[in-house]
């Protein structure tokens, strides 16, 4: 037998899983998005969301209600009879009524390894924090933020310049793999729970609050430790996009840096040691790896510095 699904999801992250669940053979009622935004050059038309656009593709239905305050959109939710909803970055808040309504409950996708990093940036604050290893997990929704019991774990490796754009590229493979095998345990009648203390306990894993990032914490303090400097550039890379002021043929300009490395060297914080974009920290130095000016594309830092010079004791940081 199949499973009556309803699929819940918003960004590219989500698309794989929905893809892999249709092509499965479930009876997907209805995909739940956030409703179109406004955008391209001038902020006017508006744009489907990636996980919109999969399920047209796929001819299923969507359906993108601004929130679930309103009691005819919870009605309509409950009158589906789904057996399970699969929810993977949708980005709206559940009431209770919405988690009950589906027969086996709300099972989410989440990029974590819980209890670590619940959360709006789970990917995100793991790069930050230094951590070697994350992963996905599905468990079953409740209430509180990322607090419900966890059915399957599927760990990875954390590369040491990895950015958190190939990292969300890799779990969202890993996603659509582990939601479908969830699904064949649930339709067997075998998927198992362990709550998140539990785990936990057994993991040394502490709760940790993995907060939306702020455009306000982007810009790079070079005051900083060179590793917690690289993994902050890695972390938020390819958006919001950590960034300095960087002097490009006399004029400051605000650079986006999407790559970086700690590697040996002193200095004075903020300033290149040599001339391949080498900066010192407040302890040790980074190289950095990819770049973005303004309007431009991302390039490698080899590719910045043949069309202009960025030579030893070139001060980066000030506006």
């Amino acid at each position: 037998m199949t499973l009556k699904i309803v699929f819940m999801g918003t960004p590219a992250f989500s698309v794989p899983t929905l893809t892999a669940l249709d092509e499965a053979g479930h009876d997907i009622a209805a995909v739940y998005s956030q409703p179109p935004r406004k955008a391209g050059r001038r902020g006017l038309k508006l744009t489907p969301s990636p996980v919109q656009v999969e399920a047209e593709r796929l001819g299923l239905p969507v359906r993108t209600p601004a929130s679930f305050k309103d009691e005819a959109e919870v009605e309509a939710f409950a009158a589906l009879k789904a057996d399970v909803a699969v929810v993977v970055a949708y980005g709206l808040l559940l009431r209770q009524q919405v988690l009950d309504a589906p027969r086996f409950g709300c099972l989410n996708g989440h990029g974590s390894l819980l209890p670590r990093w619940r959360g709006a940036a789970p990917i995100q604050r793991a790069i930050e924090a230094g951590d070697a290893t994350t992963g996905m997990m599905v468990m079953k929704m409740e209430a509180g933020l990322d607090t419900g019991p966890v059915a399957l774990t599927a760990e990875t490796p954390i590369g040491a310049t990895e950015t958190a754009g190939e990292l969300q590229e890799r779990l969202s493979q890993m996603s659509a793999t582990l939601m479908v095998e969830a699904l064949e345990q649930l339709e067997a009648g075998t998927l198992a729970f362990e709550d998140q203390e539990t785990i936990g306990a057994r993991t040394g894993r502490e709760p940790l609050y993995a907060r939306k990032i702020d455009k306000a914490e982007t810009q790079v303090s070079w005051d900083d430790d060179a590793f917690a400097v690289a993994r902050k550039i890695n972390a938020f890379s390819p958006s919001p996009g950590a960034w300095t002021m960087m002097p490009l043929s006399g004029t400051p300009e605000r650079v986006k840096l999407l790559r970086a490395e700690a590697v040996e060297g002193a200095g004075t914080a903020g300033t290149t040691l040599d001339d391949a974009l080498t900066v010192a920290c407040g302890s040790g130095a980074v190289r950095l790896l990819e770049v973005q000016r303004a309007g431009g594309k991302p390039m490698d830092a080899e590719t910045l510095l043949r069309g202009m010079a960025v030579p030893a004791g070139i001060m980066l940081g000030s506006d």
